[in-house]
């Protein structure tokens, strides 16, 4: 008798035992470290991904590990531009693409814009139109370019060469279209949305955008269920079986199956990753000695096997654009084709030569690391997305859409069809906030009005020219026809630094070599565009530092 309640004590303890063990697992793999609960569990409850490993690598990039390193140059500015005083920054862990966004790239947009948004409708006519790229900037008053303007954007000749005339807003928009593109298709892969619907079902009603998808599943494609509802995979999201919980069958945030977005790397970044300072384990290189993404101090190649060859397409002297024919080229008169040199450390392809870049951020003459040395950026504009009577967030229609005219007179629409329409943040948003108080950050502590000499906390500056970057200010008008005129700024102005204009980097096949160096800044009006300056994308990498999370510090 003893012995039998001896064994049920025994096997009342083992099974209390074993349920307290599966419950406090250390690695809470399957349940919740707060509450004990199973997580994922058939009977209902919290439902969250707990199998995720690490973020994918969108089409065209690669990583890029964040550390340290010391941005701006250190050797002596002949220019004396003093805009790149050396400071210590620390960037994260990010994505970047290997080459500059190409014409075929490019040109895989304009042809989406013109499927989409025809623009013989007369709602449509100014979005194809506003992000085709400025082809007459290779004209030259005394120079024969012709060829180029009516081929270089178009011919297969030049589909694997990097685009130029693009300006600033114009590659932030591709930078949008792309995102949503790829996460468009990566649905369809997974099974959670209609197979094929990206060409079959899409019109200027019905297009997809990843943050309207995320916070309003039901009005994605225009509100068209049978699009989202209708992949394979669609109703596994979530246990219950009726589909029209929508909440179990959209793909979350929390689902770690959509990539963050495909953006304009910051000036930082594009410095950091240009530098490809992976690849050596060197003092003065660490403190900022190194001088081109290469290694050395020439532009031609010390191996033994491409022993005098350039290491670049850059301008290399007074009318040499490449050098000898057959003895001394660099392969390149105008742009190269992308890869044509060989990689960084990185892998990242022509981050000195070929065409300068766009970055991020705006420019101002100093990066200010007394405020900030992680992530460094400068041009925040924080907004919100905009919200109805009713509590549902804005999606921009087709008939709504909103037009920005540049100071050029030229049309570019603001946000497409099936967008969130945005709206500043205020002061009720930013109240008690300590790290941020307004919407628009741009002149953060260099150019607003409490950074001018004629600064009085309780007064405004009543002559706007007395602003401390005395820019040009141009406006347009529009006449009874729908003509757009611009206004011309004929005061005379001191300088073209705004908070409109954007940092470029990196040398060019028009720029000497002095200008490869990766800590070499430039500026130029965001909405002006260039034969020389064009453009690659950047990803944020969510997650660890490190794709190897084993990893530990090295001696």
């Amino acid at each position: 008798m003893r012995t039998t309640v001896a064994f049920k004590t025994l096997f009342a303890i083992a099974i209390g035992a074993s349920l307290f063990s599966c419950n406090n697992s250390r690695d809470y793999k399957n349940n919740s470290r707060a509450t004990g609960w199973d997580i994922n569990s058939k009977d209902g409850g919290f439902q969250y991904k707990t199998d995720y490993k690490e973020q994918e690598t969108g089409p065209g990039l690669v990583f890029v590990e964040g550390g340290t390193f010391t941005m701006g140059r250190v050797q002596d500015d002949v220019m004396h531009d003093w805009n790149n005083t050396p400071t210590q920054q620390h960037v994260q862990s990010f994505y970047m693409d290997e080459t500059e966004v190409t014409n075929i790239m490019y040109m895989e947009y304009l042809d989406w814009l013109k499927n989409v948004f025809p623009p013989s409708e007369p709602n449509y006519k100014n979005i194809y139109s506003g992000a085709v790229p400025d082809t007459l900037v290779w004209r030259n008053r005394l120079g024969f370019n012709e060829t180029m303007v009516n081929n270089y954007l178009r011919h297969p000749a030049y589909s694997n060469y990097p685009v130029v005339g693009v300006n600033w807003m114009q590659a932030t928009e591709f930078s949008k279209w792309r995102t949503n593109r790829v996460n468009e298709l990566k649905l369809e892969k997974e099974g959670y949305s209609k197979e094929g619907a990206r060409y079959t079902d899409v019109s200027a009603g019905t297009t997809f955008d990843t943050e309207t998808y995320l916070n309003a599943p039901t009005k994605t494609y225009g509100g068209n269920d049978s699009i989202t509802r209708g992949g394979k995979n669609a109703d596994k999201l979530g246990t219950a079986k009726d589909t029209s919980n929508a909440k179990n069958i959209y793909i979350q945030r929390k689902d770690g199956v959509l990539l963050p977005e495909y953006r304009l790397p910051t000036e930082a970044e594009w410095e950091y990753a240009a530098l490809g300072l992976v690849g050596i384990r060197d003092y003065n290189v660490y403190r900022g000695r190194k001088k081109y993404p290469w290694d050395g101090q020439y532009t031609r190649s010390g191996d033994a096997k491409r022993q005098g060859d350039q290491l670049a397409n850059f301008k290399q002297g007074e009318g040499d654009y490449g050098g000898i024919a057959g003895w001394s080229d660099d392969g390149a008169d105008i742009t190269a084709e992308v890869k044509s040199y060989q990689a960084n450390d990185y892998g990242l392809y022509d981050m000195a030569g070929n065409v300068a870049e766009w970055v991020a951020d705006v420019y101002r003459p100093i990066v200010d690391d007394e405020f900030n040395d992680f992530n460094y950026y400068r041009g925040n504009v924080y907004t919100k997305n905009a919200i109805n009577d009713d509590g549902t967030v804005q999606i921009v229609t087709p008939e709504g859409v909103v037009y920005d005219t540049l100071s050029s007179g030229r049309i570019m629409a603001r946000a497409l069809p099936g967008e969130i329409a945005q709206v500043p943040i205020n002061e009720k948003d930013t109240y008690l906030r300590t790290n941020f108080n307004e919407s628009d950050n741009r002149n953060f502590r260099d150019g607003d009005k409490s950074s001018t000499r004629y600064y009085e906390p309780f007064n405004e500056i009543s002559n706007p020219s007395k602003r401390m970057y005395n820019s040009p200010q141009f406006s347009t008008d529009t006449d009874s026809t729908g003509n757009v005129k611009p206004n011309y700024d004929e005061t005379s102005r001191t300088t073209m630094v705004s908070d409109e204009v954007r940092v470029y980097k990196g040398g060019s096949w028009r720029d000497r070599a002095y200008w490869l160096d990766p800590s070499q800044r430039r500026y130029f009006p965001q909405d002006m565009a260039t034969d020389y300056i064009g453009f690659r994308n950047a990803m944020s990498r969510v997650g660890s530092k490190s794709k190897d999370k084993n990893k530990t510090a090295r001696n």
